[in-house]
């Protein structure tokens, strides 16, 4: 069953640029502390090069969490039961997605990212793996709320959202969003999430500043993206990309520091940068098992399975929707 053409939630000025991505950037280069929301650096480039990224040797997150997704199908078949619509948040390549379909005998498959064409390119691909299989591709930002297609509407849905997403966003927009995922999938709803551990700072900072400079390229293609799409001349050789572990905030950081004092413009507005500055564009945050159980329980999720890669490095959570209490 071929995949639908996808509904297009985006919205877009007439010179065609994404009005919330102009919108972003121009609050975040104005602020103190430059910083642009992660979710910008994927566009089709960006999208590409963090598949490159899951295949260097230092990212360890992609082949732990693959490693559970092989093993524990079994488990998940069990937990989850059978004809559930698949609702994956900001669903890229979908690389992981086949391991989890062939599990579990879903209804349908919902597949939602911000990169349209990345998007349907992939949905593509599950049309040839699982030709039976009712497709559904959203383009929309699934930070902000989704109308799911109508088509699932009346199906219990498992919310998928892997690969540690939700460790890029501060604590409060976490839950924000957990909440946000809570109300679209509904109240029978599942939902199973990554979460990525606590562990070495070297090993920690090795996968985000890797020795080949894939990670350098992803941070350096946002601003190269901004140069094409908001009429930008940021001097992106001037930049430098940089990843360090925050103890206090349990995250890396990824920043872009100028090598000296810039001076370009954006969509019609001016900057500056002093030798040194960064804009921060990337938070990654590690968890324990109490910190992503609180993190789930704040948002209205119970957690009800927990499973870890052999070397303890990675973290997938089934969680189901809390029923609403008024009292304890």
């Amino acid at each position: 069953m071929a995949a639908n053409e996808g509904l297009k939630l985006v919205e877009r000025g007439e010179d065609g640029v994404d009005l919330a991505f102009r919108a972003d950037v121009l609050a975040g280069l104005s602020e103190a502390q430059k910083a642009i929301p992660a979710r910008w650096l994927y566009d089709d480039a960006g999208s590409q090069l963090f598949e490159d990224i899951t295949g260097i040797p230092e990212y360890y997150p992609t082949r732990a969490e693959t490693e559970i997704l092989r093993e524990r199908g079994v488990q998940f078949a069990e937990a989850i039961g059978p004809g559930r619509a698949v609702v994956e948040f900001g669903s890229g390549s979908s690389v992981k997605t086949p391991l989890l379909l062939n599990a579990i005998a879903p209804g349908a498959y919902v597949p939602l990212d911000i990169s349209g064409d990345f998007l349907r390119a992939a949905a593509a691909d599950l049309v040839v793996q699982f030709p039976g299989l009712p497709i559904h591709p959203v383009e929309a930002d699934f930070t902000k709320h989704v109308a799911l297609p109508d088509e699932v509407a009346s199906m219990p849905k498992l919310g998928f959202f892997p690969g540690s997403t939700i460790g890029n966003m501060v604590p409060r927009t976490a839950v924000d969003l957990l909440r946000e995922m809570r109300g679209t999938l509904g109240d029978e709803a599942m939902l199973l999430i990554g979460m990525d551990l606590i562990k070495d700072v070297g090993v920690l900072e090795a996968a985000y500043d890797d020795a080949a400079g894939v990670t350098g390229e992803f941070n350096l293609n946002l601003a190269r993206r901004i140069n094409r799409e908001l009429d930008g001349t940021i001097p992106v050789e001037k930049l430098r990309h940089v990843a360090r572990w925050d103890d206090l905030y349990a995250r890396i950081e990824m920043h872009l520091e100028a090598q000296e004092d810039l001076s370009f413009s954006v969509a019609g507005s001016d900057f500056t940068m002093t030798k040194g500055e960064t804009i921060h564009t990337e938070n990654s945050h590690k968890f324990d098992q109490r910190s992503s159980y609180m993190m789930l329980l704040s948002a209205g999720w119970t957690p009800c399975e927990r499973w870890t890669d052999s070397d303890g490095r990675f973290s997938l959570i089934l969680a189901e929707a809390a029923i609403p209490r008024s009292a304890p």
